[in-house]
C-alpha cells in the first residue's frame, strides 16, 4: 500500500500502542479511525488529485496529533487514522474540512468511519519506537542534541528506563532515567519531552511520575525549572557537579556536597 505521506506500509500505518499504564487526561483525545470508499475510478482520481493537500493541510492544524491516509490494495478504497488532541480540536477539523476543497471535491465518495475517545498510554520503549522518539525529541527540543543524548545512552547501555506515552499508534512523550555515579545508586532525569501539541494536558506529570515510582528509593536528580518540577518533591540540590546551581534538584536523599557524575554520553551535549 501507498500511504499519502509518501511511505510505503505493509498493512498501513502502525496502531499498537503495546499495553501499558494509561494517563487520565482533563478531556479524552479523540481518535478516528475508517474508510473511503469510491465508486469508480472516476471518484479515485478526484481522491488522487486532492489528497495531498488534504492530508498537509490537516497535519498543519494545531490540535492534530496525527493524520494518516492511505490507499489499500483495492484502488477504490483508501483507509484513513487520526488524532486530535480533544473534541474542540476534532471540531475545528471538521470545519475546516467542510468548507474546503477536498470537503467539497469527494462528498459524494461514502465513508465508513469510527470516531472513538482515547487516552495516553505509557510503557517502556520498543525498538520501533526509536525513530519517533528521536523525532519527538527534535520537535520538542527544537534541535538534535537530546535526541542524539538519548541515541548515546541507549548505545552505551545506559537507559535505566525509556518511557513513552503513546495514543492511537502516535508517541506523545518521553523520558529517559540514566545512572548517575554517587556514594549510593542514584539517577538522572533527562530528558523529558512532549509533543508540543500535546502539552498542558498532564502528560509530562505522568511521565515523571512514573519516573520516580521505578526509581524506588534510588534518588533522582533533574536539570529544571524549580517552579515545575518542586510539585514532584524536587528541592535545590547542594551537589558538586558540572551542572551545580539552581536548576539542578534531587528528589530522595543525596545529601549535600555529595559529588555526582552523569553518564558519559551527557558531556557530548
Amino acid at each position: 500500500m501507498t500511504c499519502a505521506c509518501g511511505q510505503n506500509h505493509a498493512t498501513g500505518p502502525h496502531d499498537c500502542d503495546g499495553g501499558g499504564a494509561p494517563v487520565a487526561l482533563p478531556a479524552p483525545m479523540i481518535a478516528l479511525t475508517g474508510r473511503l470508499v469510491c465508486a469508480d475510478a472516476g471518484q479515485m482520481m478526484t481522491v488522487l488529485g486532492h489528497v495531498q493537500d488534504h492530508v498537509d493541510l490537516s497535519r498543519a492544524e494545531a490540535g492534530n496529533l496525527r493524520f494518516d491516509l492511505w490507499q489499500d490494495d483495492d484502488p477504490l478504497i483508501w483507509h484513513l487514522s487520526e488524532l486530535f488532541r480533544d473534541e474542540a480540536a476534532f471540531a475545528a477539523h471538521r470545519a475546516r474540512t467542510a468548507d474546503s476543497i477536498w470537503g467539497h471535491e469527494t462528498a459524494q465518495i461514502a465513508r465508513d468511519f469510527d470516531r472513538h475517545e482515547v487516552m495516553p498510554a505509557l510503557r517502556p520503549e520498543q525498538p520501533s519506537d526509536r525513530d519517533p522518539i528521536d523525532s519527538l525529541l527534535a520537535a520538542a527540543f527544537d534541535g538534535p542534541s537530546e535526541a542524539a543524548l538519548v541515541r548515546q545512552l541507549r548505545a552505551d547501555e545506559d537507559l535505566s528506563l525509556s518511557l513513552v506515552a503513546i495514543a492511537a499508534g502516535r508517541l506523545l512523550g518521553h523520558l529517559a532515567l540514566s545512572p548517575i555515579a554517587a556514594d549510593r545508586p542514584a539517577l538522572a532525569l533527562a530528558p523529558v519531552a512532549v509533543h508540543p501539541r500535546a502539552q498542558g494536558l498532564g502528560i509530562g506529570s505522568a511521565l515523571i511520575r512514573a519516573a520516580l515510582d521505578h526509581a524506588g528509593d534510588r534518588p533522582v536528580v533533574v536539570l529544571g525549572d524549580p517552579a515545575y518540577y518542586s510539585r514532584f518533591g524536587f528541592r535545590p540540590a547542594d551537589l558538586k557537579s558540572p551542572y551545580a546551581g539552581p536548576c539542578l534538584q534531587v528528589a530522595g536523599d543525596l545529601p549535600d556536597g555529595t559529588t555526582i557524575a552523569h553518564a558519559p554520553a551527557f558531556a557530548t551535549i
